[in-house]
């Protein structure tokens, strides 16, 4: 008995899976077809229209499920803290002598918007004339840095 030569996988015979690929439907082309007539999409209403979308949670004007059930967990968006922040950058270029700086000198000085929110100064830029910096909060990078400068940095 010869052995039958076993067929190797190459690009030569690669291909899909027999059976994988189907004649697609012909819709509309007579009743004789399969898919005639309606279509497939039984009669009237909104699923047998052209065009027809809907989105994949919709419930058909019922009241979705999402909104039927009680919401749960916890937010923390009441508790937040938010801070107008300030970098050393800005402050050494608009207090380039050093001294004392406090959040009213920075309201004047435009480097923040409001009084009655926090300031946090953080680390970026560079520091060489000593500072006194009152704020509500601050990096540790600025606070390193003001320290090597000869400054020191209170928190309100």
């Amino acid at each position: 008995m010869a052995e039958e030569a076993k067929e190797t996988l190459d690009l030569r015979n690669i291909g899909p899976a027999p059976g994988a690929i189907r004649r697609r439907r012909r819709m509309g082309r007579g009743t004789s077809a399969g898919q005639g007539r309606t279509c497939g999409k039984g009669h009237k209403g909104q699923k047998s229209r052209a065009g027809y979308k809907v989105r994949a949670y919709f419930e058909g004007g019922q009241m979705p499920i999402q909104r039927r059930l009680p919401k749960r967990g916890f937010s923390n968006y009441p508790f937040r803290r938010i801070f107008q922040v300030v970098n050393l950058k800005r402050v050494s270029d608009v207090f380039g002598s050093g001294g004392e700086v406090t959040p009213e000198m920075l309201l004047k000085s435009g480097l923040i918007k409001k009084s009655r929110i926090p300031v946090k100064l953080l680390g970026d830029g560079e520091v060489s004339v000593p500072f006194k910096i009152y704020v509500h909060a601050a990096s540790q990078s600025a606070v390193e840095k003001i320290k090597v400068a000869g400054g020191e940095v209170h928190l309100l």
